[in-house]
């Protein structure tokens, strides 16, 4: 099976999510905004034939913990998707800059090696505006995208053999 997004850019397989387990793996810091992209995350898979017992939810403290909560979700082998959602807003410091850095570049290296699809909802803004646009305000829900794209992967390794 594979999916098309349609313009919008969501699966048109209503089912998409049946028969597989997820984790959201997101992080506390910024909570007003990462609770909102958990709850996209979960409204799209559930739009998408999951059911609320096929979703696990895992906190971390912050972005910088998101790679090491996805690998031990990858080797716990349960899930055939993982979400990873947290928000970094830049302060006046450059700490944002590492903790971004390494968050993504964490991410990735897990992505690269795992066996299931790791999906990247990570937003990185400059101010709590930002975020809360892309947490469900006016330039949608991040969470919610992420979502859609890990299912489309799990469609496409599906259709490899992969998982």
């Amino acid at each position: 099976m594979t999916l098309q997004g349609s313009s919008a850019g969501e699966p048109r397989d209503p089912a998409a999510a049946s028969d597989s387990r997820f984790v959201i793996v997101a992080a506390r810091f910024n909570s007003e905004i990462t609770d909102r992209l958990i709850e996209g995350a979960k409204r799209a898979l559930c739009a998408h034939g999951a059911s609320s017992d096929d979703i696990e939810v895992v906190r971390v403290p912050g972005a910088w913990e998101l790679p090491q909560a996805a690998a031990a979700a990858v080797r716990a082998g349960r899930f055939d998707g993982i979400i990873a959602l947290g928000c970094v807003i830049r302060g006046e410091t450059p700490h944002f800059d590492y903790v971004c850095m390494e968050a993504s570049l964490g991410l990735g290296a897990v992505a690269r090696e795992a066996d299931v699809p790791v999906a990247f909802g990570l937003l990185t803004t400059d101010d709590l505006e930002q975020a809360l646009a892309r947490a469900g305000g006016g330039l949608g829900n991040k969470g919610f995208e992420a979502a859609i794209s890990v299912l489309d992967m799990v469609a496409c390794y599906r259709s490899l053999g992969a998982i």
